[in-house]
């Protein structure tokens, strides 16, 4: 009988949860935040307004082990039950009523929220991420998507910092040491979508082609770095504007760079939040650029943001489009001929979850990034073909124009372009939405409407032929001739060096044992505009070339590379490594090597520090302290590295006792 019990009372309060947002209707949340930063808490008064639908005794808002003080309703004490995961109020609440619900609160985010540098020399930040960690460890929220809401956020905190948030800063109240940052939203949101940043920034401004102003933030050290990183923001905002025929939802945009971010990007609600490893200046624009993320992240403005999936059924309806709308502003940029090729690229990684036996319905909650984002994008890709241009555009416009600010199903989507194009996508919804594997055959029967793809199909040195030495220099385009040189890199001669930026980039990345005969065409490389290819140029001819690695250490000495710092690293361990070399200086190579792998800096460049030290042997106590730091960082993959490494080393008995004390003493 008491278990009988206990799965009865589980029961109620799941089915609880899962009924609230059809008997309350929260429309409105003001909070005034504050923040001790030596505790890394976060203390705010919040307050909700909410209608009741149908009349009930108790609602909740998620809380993730939180304190609360002063919980009022209608401006009256009432009673309340905080059970760590939730804040339930309890009283009679009457259908067709409006409520009014205030509270105090404080709380120490395990996740969510971040307290980025404060205890070391990392660049001192507070950021949010939402999506997948839930915004109620940080702000008394509702968890569920189909809850949307208006937040309105205040923020008080020291004059020296930036601070960001979603919607319009409405005022500034400026005192002695701190400031008051008061920001409005218009339209209701849903809570993971809440965002804040705190840090030391600068902005640049600009206006969309109807008006929206754009703010595009970075740190004040990287003032060069501006165009480079948001190159083509604009032109992307323009074009998805008139792409998608609905304006913009929200009353502005912003981009904001983060140190130690856990993904590439989110866009929450009028404010993308990114990582910094972005940040690049015009030759990192070749090896690695924001511009994918840019249009992916402001693509769900309307795809997420405006519309929400109701749930993780629907989720292609979010990641799909943003990622199908990325591509089409990147042809916008770059051409058709990237479009295909990246398209071509999602189609192979699709083609890999087919033969390992993981593919999954588009529709299964469980399905991985690939099948959200990239099968998503591809369904999208071939339903406009099957109805064409015109019809899929008004089906799109209708979609958003009927579920403004709201939640949304698979067919809600799939009606609006069933009405628009008369057609019946039964058998498509079958074969794209449904099916487990991906359609590859038919996939690659669009491809093929692409000559750049037939050509690239058709350029193929896996056998050899007598047509490989031709192809090497022919004018094909660079990613055939990549392809070339990766199959047949001991057939590259020095006209192939004529080649492109991407097709040098391939030498240096493939023709690992240089001849003799190319030597002063290879080290041209290491002049190259990408820092991609002075890194792979360096190595190699370092390894191959041991009487020249002083003058190839002296050229190369001062360039960084990019945000992880892959030339300067790639450096250090070679300059450790060849005796020789500026023997004096071999303790400042080492050092700097190990201050890379110290919390100040990013988990990239961490993660390349302990990779080259590994592979030097050298590990003393500082580094030793660095990894089991790293071991407890937040980001879950770095985590798993820098543990992986620790087992390891602990098995060594020069490191056990060390690593043993370190770990005791966090």
């Amino acid at each position: 009988m008491k278990i009988f019990i206990c799965i009865c009372v589980c029961f109620t309060a799941m089915f609880s949860l899962a009924q609230q947002t059809e008997s309350v209707n929260f429309t409105r949340a003001k909070a005034n935040l504050s923040f001790d930063m030596d505790s890394s808490k976060v203390f705010g008064l919040v307050e909700y307004q909410f209608k009741i639908l149908k009349s009930v005794d108790s609602v909740f808002i998620d809380a993730i082990i939180m304190n609360f003080d002063d919980v009022l309703l209608n401006n009256k004490e009432v009673a309340f039950k905080n059970n760590k995961k939730q804040l339930v109020v309890y009283s009679r609440y009457v259908a067709g009523e409006t409520y009014q619900l205030s509270f105090k609160y404080n709380a120490k985010p395990k996740k969510a929220m971040y307290f980025i540098g404060w205890n070391n020399e990392a660049p001192n930040q507070i950021w949010t991420q939402g999506q997948g960690k839930y915004t109620s460890n940080w702000l008394p929220s509702l968890d569920d998507t189909n809850d949307k809401i208006e937040f309105d956020l205040s923020i008080t905190f020291d004059n020296d910092y930036e601070v960001i948030s979603n919607g319009i800063l409405i005022n500034k109240e400026v005192e002695a040491d701190n400031t008051a940052w008061h920001f409005d939203m218009k339209e209701p949101m849903s809570s993971y979508l809440v965002a804040l940043v705190i840090g030391k920034y600068n902005k640049v401004e600009e206006a969309s082609n109807s008006g929206v102003p754009l703010e595009m933030y970075y740190y004040p050290k990287d003032s060069l770095k501006i165009e480079s990183t948001y190159r083509y923001s604009k032109q992307m905002f323009d074009f998805l504007e008139n792409e998608i025929g609905v304006a913009y939802p929200w009353q502005n945009y912003k981009q904001i760079p983060v140190h130690d971010f856990l993904y590439a990007g989110m866009e929450n609600t009028s404010a993308t939040i990114f990582s910094d490893a972005f940040v690049i200046d015009s030759i990192g624009f070749v090896d690695r650029n924001y511009v994918n993320v840019n249009a992916h992240e402001l693509a769900h403005q309307w795809f997420g943001d405006y519309v929400t999936a109701k749930s993780g059924e629907h989720h292609w309806l979010q990641e799909g489009f943003a990622t199908y709308y990325a591509l089409l502003a990147e042809k916008d940029v770059f051409g058709k001929n990237y479009y295909y090729w990246r398209m071509y690229e999602y189609a192979q990684e699709l083609m890999d979850q087919n033969r390992s036996g993981s593919s999954t319905s588009l529709l299964n909650p469980k399905s991985s990034s690939t099948t959200f984002y990239k099968r998503g994008a591809w369904a999208l890709h071939v339903l406009r073909e099957e109805v064409g241009d015109k019809d899929f555009k008004n089906a799109v416009k209708s979609y958003l124009e009927a579920h403004p600010f709201a939640n949304v199903e698979t067919s809600d989507f799939i009606s609006e372009v069933e009405k628009a194009s008369g057609k019946d996508l039964t058998e498509f919804v079958n074969t794209w939405l449904v099916q487990v594997e991906f359609p590859i055959d038919k996939a690659f029967e669009s491809l093929m409407q692409s000559t750049f793809i037939q050509e690239y199909e058709m350029v193929d040195c896996e056998l050899l032929t007598s047509k490989c030495d031709y192809y090497l220099t022919a004018p094909i385009s660079d990613q055939a001739k990549r392809k070339v040189i990766s199959q047949i890199p001991d057939r590259v001669t020095s006209e192939v060096f004529k080649g492109s930026l991407m097709a040098r980039q391939a030498i240096a990345q493939n023709v690992t044992e240089i001849p003799l005969n190319l030597k002063i065409n290879y080290e041209s490389l290491l002049k190259d505009s990408s820092y991609l290819t002075i890194e792979s140029a360096l190595y190699h001819l370092w390894i191959n070339f041991p009487e020249d690695r002083e003058m190839y250490l002296n050229e190369t000495s001062s360039i960084v590379g990019l945000s992880d710092k892959n030339v300067r690293q790639l450096w250090l361990a070679l300059a450790l490594s060849t005796p020789a070399y500026q023997v004096g200086k071999k303790e400042d190579f080492l050092n700097e090597l190990i201050s890379y792998s110290a919390p100040k800096y990013g988990f990239e460049v961490r993660l390349a520090a302990f990779n080259y030290l590994n592979s030097l042997g050298i590990f003393n106590e500082q580094i030793l302290s660095n990894l089991v730091e790293a071991s407890n960082h937040y980001n879950w993959q770095f985590k798993k590295y820098t543990k992986n490494m620790l087992e390891e080393l602990s098995k060594n008995p020069d490191y056990q006792n060390i690593i043993l004390r370190l770990q005791n003493s966090k």
